[in-house]
């Protein structure tokens, strides 16, 4: 599709761009509620998503401290022994650890890829045992599976810690996209009110570069709104720019790499990308990953917005809850998750094409 542009906002390039390619966005001045900095950060923004899908966030005012705190215990975590992990096991909540898988899932197996080659441990919101989301066992809404504190001590505060300050980070950054595309700036904060979030903690051993049917995680789109990757030290993920080439994502100091997903896309009518992407670690070393997803409340009806439908350009997907398209998503993905009854691809989107280039 053609990228479209605003009268209201500018579509211009930012002044610095990673690579020639990616841009980088400093949000301080936003956040810091300077004048004008908003609608500069989003006239930025807009410009990455109609013609990158991706970004590099500055001034995003997340501690390099807590940073580091994620990923020593991403390694921590994955240093447990196996039978340990196996306690916590991902159940269909996609909750808990995941193995490496034995076979591919539908979207590795459609790419002819064997399985990705990493294992995984999904924290989302934590819970207690009396709360009603709990007590009605509703998806993706269970207690987290924890570890035994005596096994890792302080794991679980820390790791609670680091979701809330990327939660809150996040129900500040939704408003730049509201903005951006020319609607006003409170306009999702309802859809975000109690989100879906995703803490993945992943391990990824290094791969034979040369082996072209081996990726650490097969090339893919993800399924909601928002991912923040924090800087990595170890390199390997790589963008498959909407023409075509593949870019190895550079990492820049103090800068979160942010993309959109497939409900971000089918929001916008498709006028935000979702933009493929893979990681191949052939650093000969270990890498972990510890990204969060941020995604609206599980009532949230994605609907066309509109700023982004007119007679010329009617919406091409009907409204959906997200919490059923979220399950359809998993059930196509995770082999855990492949027998767990899920809204079909016509409930999903009938009459419209496939959501993006990678989705099975």
């Amino acid at each position: 599709m053609q990228p479209q542009t605003s009268h209201a906002i500018p579509a211009s390039a930012p002044p610095i761009m990673i690579s020639g390619e990616i841009p980088l966005i400093d949000v301080s001045g936003f956040l810091a509620g300077k004048p004008g900095a908003a609608e500069r950060a989003a006239a930025e923004l807009r410009f990455a998503f109609e013609n990158v899908g991706f970004y590099y966030l500055a001034g995003h005012g997340v501690p390099q401290a807590s940073i580091d705190t994620a990923y020593a215990e991403a390694a921590r975590f994955h240093a447990l022994p196996i039978d340990t992990k196996l306690a916590v096991k991902v159940d269909e909540h996609n909750i808990g650890y995941m193995p490496i898988a034995r076979k591919p899932p539908p979207n590795a197996a459609a790419q002819g890829k064997k399985p990705s080659q990493n294992e995984a441990y999904f924290l989302r919101r934590e819970k207690t045992p009396e709360h009603p989301d709990v007590v009605s066992n509703r998806r993706f809404h269970a207690m987290n599976k924890w570890p035994d504190e005596a096994a890792i001590p302080g794991f679980r505060a820390n790791m609670v810690g680091y979701m809330s300050t990327m939660e809150a980070l996040c129900a500040k950054l939704v408003r730049l996209y509201a903005l951006a595309l020319d609607l006003p700036e409170t306009f999702f904060d309802e859809s975000f009110a109690e989100p879906h979030m995703i803490l993945r903690m992943s391990r990824y051993p290094a791969i034979d570069g040369a082996d072209d049917s081996v990726n650490s995680l097969v090339a893919h789109t993800d399924s909601g709104f928002m991912t923040l990757l924090p800087p990595n030290k170890v390199q390997g993920l790589e963008i498959n720019l909407p023409d075509g080439r593949w870019l190895e994502a550079p990492g820049v100091p103090d800068a979160f790499v942010v993309n959109g997903g497939d409900i971000l896309h089918r929001w916008t009518n498709e006028r935000f990308l979702s933009t493929p992407h893979r990681v191949r670690n052939v650093s000969g070393q270990l890498r972990y990953a510890v990204p969060f997803f941020c995604d609206p409340s599980h009532d949230a009806i994605i609907e066309c917005l509109p700023s982004c439908r007119s007679a010329e350009r009617p919406a091409k997907y009907p409204p959906i809850r997200f919490g059923d398209y979220a399950l359809w998503f998993a059930a196509q993905r995770y082999e855990h998750m492949a027998k767990v009854q899920a809204p079909s691809e016509a409930e999903v989107a009938p009459g419209a094409r496939a959501t993006s280039r990678w989705q099975s």
